[in-house]
């Protein structure tokens, strides 16, 4: 099944549209904008923006609610432009032993992209925050298909929402948003996980209370502990929303399966990324783990794009390969060795491939 503006991307369900981005697409610094990973909540999501009549509105605790399109944005606001790494809070879910239920995505439930637009802060600034304001609230155009299940809506702290990282992005890539990725406007949260980057951006409201609902209370919650890990035997007894991204590599070459020439050069490709403290070192390991060899890091494209890494191969013997790969960040965090929690959230663990070598 081909969705409009897309490649021919991984199906895993088409109401709502999920679709994966194979690893192929990895291999370079920017993600295409047709090859990029679409996760949607519900059913009833927008077809169609007339952009002559659409208004992104701002309310709550402000002292100027504002209606605005996204030609007064472009005219009179400041232009940001930065590139950030985005990724669905499940990305890698499918690999967590035990099994959890959930979307069932490999490791291409996320991608990288060049965003363009202005800061919230710039936008609460022109509303004009009223003193007491504790919390920014954000939703989209997509709507409910069912009674009693409400619309996608999150929040964010007044303080993060104002700390100048955060865009309202109306460009991905140079161009504008596919409809499947948030045009005409998307929230770009660099550092935190895609549900707080909601698409399609509407409504934006200035709140004085914590904002309650199912996205927020029950849904994308992770334990409250600095590694998101708990037992089936233990769950966390407390827990927290998903927020910042964890330390996390992968291999984008070989793919899983790929069989390799013996005694020929390889070069072996991967990615690395966390919540914007910088990466600075990625190892891979050959034998099991029991030693590691040091990968090139590719030019740091800023805090929160991925970091690509490289390292030649040679392989010496025939049979079976299996590479581990893992990554250090300047705070000092590494990849666990093992994690799970009852949401697959948040992977951080030391990831694998594997194959053969012939020859």
């Amino acid at each position: 099944m081909r969705f409009p503006e897309k490649a021919d991307l991984i199906l895993l369900t088409d109401r709502p549209p999920q679709l994966e981005t194979p690893l192929h697409y990895f291999r370079q610094d920017l993600t295409p904008n047709e090859a990029y990973f679409v996760r949607w909540h519900m059913a009833a999501v927008p077809t169609r923006v007339d952009l002559a009549s659409f208004r992104l509105i701002v309310d709550g605790a402000v002292e100027t609610p504002l209606s605005l399109s996204v030609a007064d944005l472009r005219r009179d606001f400041e232009q940001v432009s930065f590139i950030a790494l985005n990724q669905c809070s499940g990305n890698s879910r499918s690999f967590f032993t035990p099994r959890v239920a959930g979307s069932q995505w490999k490791h291409g439930a996320m991608g990288n992209a060049r965003w363009t637009g202005i800061r919230l802060r710039d936008l609460l600034a022109r509303a004009g925050l009223k003193g007491d304001v504790t919390d920014i609230a954000i939703s989209g155009l997509d709507g409910s298909p069912m009674p009693g299940l409400p619309k996608m809506r999150k929040a964010l702290s007044v303080d993060h929402a104002n700390d100048g990282d955060i865009l309202i992005a109306y460009l991905m890539n140079g161009t504008a948003l596919p409809m499947l990725n948030g045009f005409p406007l998307r929230l770009v949260v660099p550092g935190w996980y895609a549900t707080y980057w909601i698409k399609a951006l509407h409504h934006v409201e200035a709140r004085t209370t914590p904002l309650h609902n199912v996205w927020m209370d029950t849904a994308y919650r992770v334990p409250d502990n600095a590694t998101a890990n708990e037992s089936e035997d233990a769950l966390a007894k407390t827990t927290v929303p998903i927020n910042r991204f964890s330390i996390h590599s992968i291999f984008v070459r070989p793919e899983p399966g790929e069989t390799l020439p013996l005694g020929r050069p390889y070069q072996l490709e991967g990615l690395a990324m966390d919540s914007g403290h910088g990466i600075t070192a990625v190892e891979v390991s050959m034998d099991g783990g029991r030693t590691w060899l040091p990968a090139v890091l590719d030019p740091d494209l800023g805090r929160f794009s991925w970091r690509r890494w490289r390292l030649a191969w040679t392989p010496g013997a025939s049979g079976p390969y299996r590479l581990k790969v893992r990554a250090t960040n300047k705070a000092g965090e590494e990849q666990l060795t093992a994690q799970w929690n009852h949401g697959g959230y948040a992977r951080r663990v030391i990831e694998e491939t594997s194959g053969m070598v012939t020859g």
